[in-house]
């Protein structure tokens, strides 16, 4: 009888430790806020909200993804700054809220450093591993990266040499001072403006031109004012999906090859889209009246040559020499297997 009581409140013992209340705790929900500067009615956001209902399937609702689309969540530098105060866990970033992170990864941005799509994959190729660990440093964790268009020139007047741009005011982001400082020791005059500033200041006379994804020009309009384009690359815009490393250590390993897995086909899918949207943004301005301002090689060279003197000032400052140096091995390898 004594042993059967010893048995009935061990029983009795382990039931309240793993029982119901332990199989919740098990089984907890985790939350993950992710924050988008991008509105939800576009591809990107349609995406995301893919990633969530995916996230949701694959862990049996216990990882809830919740979106914040259209910079509810502010401007990229708060973003970054609630990342860090795990106000928000993850976010959708530019490259500018990636070098807030990591000001390594402005070295993507130099203008004219890397001048193509195929350069853009050979780069990605061999130095996203390398990047991704410097994120990581930083108590963040990559989930994708997103080529998000080419950033060009749009001008109220033609501009076909770097002598051309020199003459005139170019808007750059305020919360960018590292490019601000790149551009000008290039030669270049720029003036800090918001985006949401960006029309009064072009019709003012406070701007001249802008550098921007011609998705972003078509969206606010702009080529309204700069009716012309130059079809010179000047730099990859790039974006990031990141989470924090509180909500990355959060998610149970047996789900995150899964949730790597989505978000990395979720990658994939708006790499193609972004391509497609960049060739539909440029059709419909040309028949509004954009002009593009289309540069011969010879005329390409000349805005190269140009920058590339002042790399070696910008090396150690405003770029960082490591990923530089890398990025010119890998690049000068590419070139010359074409």
């Amino acid at each position: 009888m004594k042993k059967f009581f010893f048995l009935v409140l061990v029983a009795v013992f382990f039931l309240g430790f793993s029982g119901p209340s332990a199989l919740h705790a098990q089984r907890r929900k985790i939350s993950i806020k992710l924050a988008s500067m991008v509105p939800e009615n576009t591809p990107w956001g349609a995406k995301l909200n893919q990633m969530a209902r995916e996230w949701d399937q694959i862990s049996g609702g216990e990882v809830e993804l919740i979106v914040y689309h259209n910079s509810v969540a502010g401007e990229e530098a708060d973003v970054v700054r609630k990342l860090r105060l795990n106000q928000i866990q993850g976010a959708v970033l530019t490259s500018f809220g990636l070098n807030a992170i990591s000001p390594e990864i402005l070295t993507l941005s130099c203008p004219f450093l890397i001048r193509d799509e195929g350069e853009l994959d050979a780069v990605l190729e061999n130095l996203k591993s390398d990047l991704e660990k410097r994120i990581d440093d930083k108590g963040f964790y990559t989930l994708a990266w997103s080529k998000a268009g080419w950033a060009r020139i749009f001008a109220k007047t033609p501009v076909t040499f770097p002598s051309d741009l020199k003459k005139m005011k170019t808007a750059t982001n305020p919360n960018e001072p590292e490019m601000e400082q790149a551009l000008k020791t290039i030669g270049y005059p720029v003036v800090p403006v918001s985006s949401n500033e960006l029309i009064v200041a072009l019709n003012s006379g406070r701007i001249d031109a802008v550098y921007q994804s011609p998705v972003i020009v078509a969206s606010m309009q702009l080529f309204g004012i700069t009716k012309y384009m130059t079809s010179i690359n000047i730099a990859p815009v790039m974006g990031g999906i990141v989470l924090n490393r509180v909500a990355w250590r959060a998610i149970p390993e047996r789900y995150k090859s899964r949730i790597i897995e989505s978000a990395k086909r979720i990658e994939r899918e708006m790499d193609g889209e972004i391509q497609r949207l960049e060739r539909e943004a440029i059709s419909t301005m040309t028949r509004y009246g954009l002009v593009t301002r289309q540069l011969t090689p010879e005329q390409n060279q000349a805005w190269y040559t140009d920058v590339e003197r002042s790399y070696p000032v910008m090396l150690g400052t405003t770029l960082d020499r490591d990923i530089f140096e890398k990025i010119d091995t890998i690049l000068k390898n590419y070139r010359s297997r074409r």
